[in-house]
C-alpha cells in the first residue's frame, strides 16, 4: 500500500508571483497532502504603490510660490508703512486740535491773552521770553495750560518723534508737585510755540512740529529742535527758506512735511513748499526780542 506524497516547503523560504507571497500548488484532488506555510515577515506585507497626489506641489512650484510671496511683500510693506505715517500724521494733527482748543480756552480766562503773552503774575510766562534763550522754557507754556489741556500729557509727543510722552503734567516746583512731577522740561515736548501769534489773525503761525529746520534742503535730523533738550529760541524772516526735517512726518517725502498749528486754533498738514509760499510769507510778524528790532517771526522750539 502507498502512501501519499507528503509536500515540505522549508521554514524561512516563500515563493513570489508578481510581487506577492505564493502558496504551493495544491496536489491533485484525491491525494492528501501535508505542507508548512512559510514563515517570512517580508513576504507577509504586501508592497505599496507610493504614487503622488495629481494635486501636490512638486518642488519647483512651491519654490515658484515662495518667490512670489516674497515679491509681494516686498511690494505692500512701503504701502503699508506710507499708510502707517499717515495715520501718525493725523494722530498728530489731532493733537494740534486739542492744543489749539486749550490756548483759545486758556485765553477766554485770562483776558484774551495767550500764555507767552500774560505775565507771570497772571499765570503767563511772558517775562521769561527775555533771555537769552528762551528755547528751554518751551515747556512751560504747556504745563501753564495744563489743565485746558484735560491732564493729557499724550497730547504733546507726536507719535512719529523719538520723544515719548510723560507720565503726567505736574510740573516741577508747583503747588501739586508732591514728589510725583513728570513734567518737568522739554524732552516730553514735541511741537514749537510761536509767540509773535495773534488770535486776531488767522494765518499768524501759533505752533509746529518740532523738526522744522533752516535752509531748503531737509536736515537729516530734528532741524532747530535740538535732541538734548535745551530748546532753541529762533528769529525767522518771511522770506527765509525753511524746510521740515526729515524726521516725524517727511518719511516718504524727501523735501519734508509737517502740521501747523494757526492763530485761530485750526490746524494744517503742509509740505515744506506750501509752508513757505502760503503761511510763512503771510505770517504776522513781530519785532526781534534781542534788540535789533529786526521784524519776523519768532518760533519757541523745545
Amino acid at each position: 500500500m502507498h502512501s501519499a506524497p507528503i509536500f515540505h516547503i522549508p521554514v524561512g523560504t516563500c515563493h513570489t508571483l508578481n510581487g506577492r507571497a505564493a502558496l504551493p500548488r495544491r496536489p491533485e484532488l484525491g491525494r492528501s497532502s501535508s505542507f508548512a506555510l512559510p514563515s517570512c515577515k517580508i513576504c507577509a506585507r504586501a508592497p505599496q504603490n507610493r504614487t503622488v497626489p495629481a494635486d501636490a506641489f512638486t518642488r519647483v512650484e512651491l519654490v515658484v510660490v515662495i518667490v512670489v510671496v516674497a515679491l509681494l511683500a516686498a511690494m505692500l510693506v512701503p504701502a503699508l508703512r506710507n499708510v502707517s505715517n499717515k495715520d501718525q500724521m493725523l494722530t498728530c494733527n489731532g493733537h494740534f486740535k486739542g492744543i489749539g482748543t486749550a490756548f483759545r480756552l486758556w485765553a477766554g480766562d485770562h483776558n484774551d491773552l495767550m500764555p507767552f503773552q500774560a505775565s507771570i503774575t497772571n499765570g503767563g510766562w511772558s517775562e521769561l521770553l527775555t533771555k537769552t534763550n528762551a528755547g528751554q522754557y518751551c515747556w512751560t507754556n504747556f504745563a501753564i495750560m495744563h489743565e485746558v489741556l484735560g491732564e493729557t500729557p499724550k497730547y504733546l509727543a507726536c507719535p512719529a518723534d523719538d520723544r515719548k510722552p510723560a507720565a503726567n503734567l505736574i510740573a516741577k516746583g508747583t503747588t501739586n508737585d508732591t514728589g510725583n512731577a513728570a513734567f518737568k522740561d522739554n524732552t516730553t515736548v514735541s511741537y514749537f510755540v510761536g509767540v509773535t501769534s495773534s488770535d486776531l489773525y488767522p494765518q499768524s503761525i501759533l505752533g509746529g512740529d518740532r523738526n522744522l529746520g533752516p535752509g531748503p534742503v531737509p536736515d537729516p535730523n530734528y532741524g532747530f529742535s535740538p535732541s538734548n533738550g535745551q530748546g532753541n529760541d529762533v528769529m525767522i524772516d518771511t522770506n527765509s527758506l525753511l524746510a521740515w526735517s526729515l524726521k516725524m512726518h517727511s518719511h516718504g517725502n524727501p523735501t519734508g512735511a509737517g502740521n501747523i498749528l494757526l492763530g485761530d486754533g485750526s490746524a494744517q498738514q503742509v509740505s515744506s513748499a506750501v509752508f513757505l509760499r502760503n503761511w510763512l510769507r503771510n505770517a504776522s510778524t513781530g519785532t526781534n526780542f534781542s534788540g535789533t528790532n529786526q521784524p519776523g517771526i519768532r518760533l519757541i522750539f523745545p
